[in-house]
Parts: C-alpha cells; structure tokens; sequence
C-alpha cells in the first residue's frame, strides 16, 4: 500500500466521488515538486498513489483534488474548481488523507 493514501465521499450524494484526479506535491523553497498523480476508483479511492515501498522524507506535502471535472459530469453546478489539502509528513508511518465533498463545501480530517 502507499504510504499516502486518499478517498473521496460525496456528501451529497452519498457515494464515493469516481474518477477524480489528485496530484501530490512536495514543498519546495522554489514552490511545489509534483511527485505524484492518478485517479480515485470506482470506491473513491486512490491507494495506489505513490509504490509500494516507497517512502517520503519529512516535510509539507499537499494533495490537489480536481474536483470540477467530476461535478461537470454530473451536471452538477459547484463553487469549488479544485480543493488542495496541506500536511506534514513527520515519519514513515502510513498517512491517510480523505476529503467529503460537496458541491460547495469540503471537509478532511487524518484517517487511519
């Protein structure tokens, strides 16, 4: 499994949010390094993200949830274009970032 790991839950619809593209970045004094993309599965889940194995050093990271594609597909008008969620990695430990989301509104929280 990925070190990082991410699922998306559409409150609204109370169903995992498929086919959205997230993009993981490191900070870097010069701004962000993208490390990593891919898309959420038919469960909202992207577990995939980084190899098996691979761990990151301890530092910012930020996830980029492209969210307005996903809400174009289901002719549903939204607010927010795209979402980004900002956290420290400190250890090798796995780290579980999800996002519930709305048409206009988000929530996330560290999940296990």
């Amino acid at each position: 499994m990925s070190q990082i790991t991410t699922h998306i839950l559409d409150t609204t619809r109370g169903r995992p949010a498929e086919g959205v593209t997230i993009i993981l970045s490191h900070q870097q004094p010069a701004g962000w390094l993208e490390l990593a993309r891919g898309r959420t599965n038919a469960d909202g889940r992207l577990p995939d993200l980084l190899p098996p194995g691979q761990t990151l050093p301890a530092g910012v990271y930020q996830l980029h949830f492209l969210v307005q594609e996903y809400f174009d597909k289901l002719e549903t008008p939204s607010f927010y274009p795209f979402v980004e969620i900002v956290f420290s990695v400190t250890s090798a430990e796995h780290y579980h970032v999800p996002l519930l989301l709305n048409p206009f509104g988000y929530s996330t929280y560290r999940g296990s």
